[in-house]
């Protein structure tokens, strides 16, 4: 879609800097993974980035798929500031239109993009989040024309609607979800456990699931003491996750070869370095439950668990799990327990809601994106008037 040839575009787009009169450059730049390496880490040390902005997972990405991406690197006075990484696909949509889609830290192909990337956005240091994004996003539509919408994915909700206004661009939420955690070091200053801090019937489950489980053996949180072992308990994940959400198109990512591509290279890189975390609940010799959790910078991001159904439904292996594995933690001295973006009721019922993700497409003013805007209002107030007004919106993560 765009002239590649080894060239390097340069556009000085200006912002003014909250407490500076200072200017920002965008330049665009081929990909050469240590060039990128070294900047990516510089940058990321006077960042605040989630797990998905860190080298740890970004890396690993580039390594597995080896996408075909721009770098866009934004410099003040020189200094970097801000990295991007840009990927190009037409999505098509309704069997018709066909939309030039660009993407940030993703591919574009869905069996790839089935990872889910969360806390997405620019890399940008410390003070810089939204001059950086805005003159990324600015970059684009000056100098790369042939392109209908820019998909973020997903991203915190207050961050996408600030970038569309700033760029004049047509925000379209594709999916959104609030995000639930638990603050670990707010549990350690007041002195509660995991238990004190939720409610009495959840406690109730928690302590009746112990209680039956004991009857089976000592109930217990085991990890892996090697990376064969890390390995080899990630494989056993695939059965129960693959029996709760079906091995189908966008269900479980263990019926999808890049996804399983992806996380093994990504324990492969980050075990040993204490980047993943994968734990068993056992209850004797049985194996009842397997997280598989992401860390970085002292917090816990629970990716995804495999859980044995029971035909009791007063066990509830899953709530145990995560009690247990957040008392864990506590000990350990981390900060926060992430679960990120999902509905499922055990993510409210462990945790507080903290911030709210969106997949948007920032949209340019193109007639067939305007047309399919409008077709997409009429039909939502169809289900407005069928449904009294109830839309639900499914997650795409299978966690």
């Amino acid at each position: 879609m765009h002239s590649r040839a080894g060239r390097v575009n340069q556009d000085k787009v200006s912002h003014t800097r909250k407490g500076a009169g200072s200017t920002l450059d965008c330049a665009e730049t081929a990909f050469e993974t240590h060039d990128l390496y070294r900047d990516w880490k510089e940058l990321e040390q006077w960042a605040c980035p989630s797990i998905f902005l860190s080298w740890q997972w970004i890396g690993v990405w580039c390594s597995v798929y080896q996408p075909d991406v721009r770098v866009l690197r934004v410099t003040d006075h020189g200094r970097l500031v801000g990295l991007g990484l840009i990927t190009e696909s037409d999505e098509r949509r309704h069997g018709i239109l066909v939309s030039r889609c660009l993407h940030l830290h993703q591919t574009g192909r869905p069996s790839q993009d089935h990872i889910w990337i969360e806390y997405n956005g620019f890399l940008a240091g410390q003070g810089y989040e939204s001059a950086v994004a805005q003159t990324s996003v600015d970059y684009l539509k000056r100098t790369w024309t042939n392109w209908d919408e820019l998909v973020i994915g997903a991203v915190e909700a207050g961050y996408a609607n600030a970038l569309a206004e700033a760029t004049a661009l047509t925000p379209h939420v594709r999916w959104e979800a609030p995000c639930f955690g638990i603050d670990l070091a707010l549990l350690r200053r007041e002195g509660q456990s995991c238990l004190d801090s939720l409610s009495g019937n959840t406690r109730h489950q928690i302590r009746r699931t112990l209680r039956l489980y004991e009857q089976v053996g000592e109930v217990r949180l085991e990890r892996p003491k090697t990376l064969d072992e890390a390995e080899f308990l990630w494989g056993l994940i695939a059965p129960y996750h693959i029996a709760r959400w079906g091995s189908g198109s966008g269900e479980s990512g263990f019926a999808n070869p890049e996804f399983v591509r992806f996380h093994r290279q990504y324990i492969r890189t980050n075990w040993k370095q204490g980047g993943a975390d994968l734990i068993a609940l056992r209850a004797g010799e049985e194996t009842v439950a397997i997280f598989y959790n992401l860390v970085y910078r002292n917090r816990v991001y629970f990716y995804l668990a495999g859980i044995r159904q029971e035909s009791d439904n007063r066990l509830k292996p899953g709530l145990l799990g995560h009690s247990l594995a957040v008392e864990d933690y506590m000990d350990r001295g981390f900060d926060y327990y992430d679960f990120m973006g999902g509905e499922e009721r055990y993510k409210s019922q462990l945790g507080v809601r903290h911030k709210h993700l969106v997949q948007i497409g920032l949209q340019r003013n193109r007639w067939k994106l305007r047309a399919e805007r409008a077709v997409r209002l009429l039909k939502k107030a169809g289900m407005r008037h069928e449904n009294t007004g109830s839309v639900s919106s499914n997650s795409v993560s299978r966690r």
